[in-house]
């Protein structure tokens, strides 16, 4: 295993912990007497947590060797596992999802830039997918592996394991990757002074929009998906998988169409299909064969996102603010999918719910948009 993959692998685990909680919450509301909307504010609190944690812990350890860092992070959600299992009130509970929460927003930004600096310069693309690959596959595997535990070992279990999980991605990276230097030092004004460039703006607003209506309609799909070709159950639960794999393969090939041709071509590419597919959505999703192309093509195009949104980042901000950068970037993802349950459930509620993919694909169109207005194309690629 290479020392990205290694890299990816503790993606993976506080990936995972981050997604686990969606298959434990009626456990949860079950076990702790909460109700199943006060449950769910264990989502909420982890993406708030993490959304305005990930810029002030690129601040406060800027100085940190990136492997040592990169352990502690691990550590820390470790911990916050470790204790939502023992947790006997959901308020102990609540509390180890913000702990978790910290482990996941220092450890991705700086997993990201470690990757980077790691790989060659023209596979900086593949580095960042790869990295990603991690938190792709916390969302096809972490998931369902969590849901069978949890139906042996209850949602105690489920995060028991997630905290040996991070253990052993802790151990790896200390047995496998080598010490990185921190960036050099910089100051507030100047490590803040990216977060102000008019382009680094559009770029993070293309990931809060782009965010947004993915999982605006991610969160509604199986509703969706019975409405207009009556699946259901296993049906549903394999259109997923699909979507998944679909995801695992976008997540790569956006690495590499980024390495070829860099960040803005494969954008507009990318968010142009991502349009059509989401417009397109009620029309085409109406059998069991057909809502599995259409999901598999909307995964793939989802999680190609990724790879030039960091690599531009990269190219806009180099040197110390780059760390910060991807730090704010996470904060806007998380940011972007904290805002998709409220939007989507204010579009199913007021205009319906078939409404809802055409609309998101508006919000996507605003992504593209933010693309056109930048005011001059990223850096020319590396060669393949």
């Amino acid at each position: 295993m290479s020392r990205i993959h290694l890299l990816a692998a503790g993606a993976f685990a506080v990936g995972t912990s981050g997604y686990i909680v969606t298959g434990v919450l009626p456990a949860v509301s079950r076990e702790l007497h909460v109700s199943p909307a006060a449950a769910g504010q264990l989502v909420t609190a982890f993406a708030i947590a993490y959304a305005i944690t990930s810029p002030v812990l690129a601040v406060l350890t800027g100085r940190w060797e990136r492997r040592k860092l990169l352990i502690a992070a691990l550590l820390t959600s470790a911990a916050g596992n470790a204790l939502a299992a023992v947790a006997p009130t959901f308020e102990l509970l609540l509390g180890a999802r913000v702990i978790s929460a910290l482990g996941a927003a220092a450890f991705t930004p700086v997993a990201t830039a470690v990757a980077t600096v790691l790989a060659p310069p023209d596979h900086r693309g593949r580095a960042v997918a790869t990295v990603f690959g991690g938190l792709t596959f916390a969302l096809i595997l972490g998931v369902p592996l969590g849901n069978v535990i949890g139906e042996q070992l209850g949602y105690q279990g489920v995060f028991a394991a997630v905290a040996l999980v991070s253990l052993l991605g802790a151990l790896a990276i200390q047995l496998g990757v080598p010490r990185v230097a921190a960036p050099p030092i910089a100051g507030l004004r100047e490590r803040f002074a990216a977060t102000r460039d008019r382009r680094v703006l559009l770029v993070l607003g293309m990931t809060v929009l782009a965010c947004l209506s993915a999982f605006s309609v991610f969160t509604y799909i199986a509703p969706i998906l019975t409405s207009l070709a009556n699946v259901h159950g296993w049906t549903i639960s394999v259109l997923l998988l699909v979507y998944g794999v679909g995801g695992a393969i976008g997540n790569s090939i956006g690495g590499r169409v980024t390495d070829r041709w860099g960040s803005r071509v494969p954008l507009l590419v990318i968010f142009t299909v991502f349009v059509a597919v989401l417009a397109t959505l009620p029309l085409t999703a109406t059998t069991a064969a057909t809502a599995g192309v259409v999901l598999f093509v909307w995964g793939l195009f989802t999680w190609s996102v990724n790879p030039p949104i960091q690599n531009w980042l990269i190219e806009l901000a180099p040197g110390p603010s780059s760390g910060l950068l991807l730090s704010v970037n996470a904060s806007a993802i998380y940011l972007g999918v904290g805002l998709s349950g409220v939007f989507g459930g204010l579009v199913v509620s007021n205009v319906g719910l078939l409404a809802l993919p055409p609309i998101a694909a508006l919000v996507a169109l605003g992504a593209l948009g933010l693309l056109v207005a930048q005011p001059k194309p990223a850096l020319a690629p590396q060669a393949a």
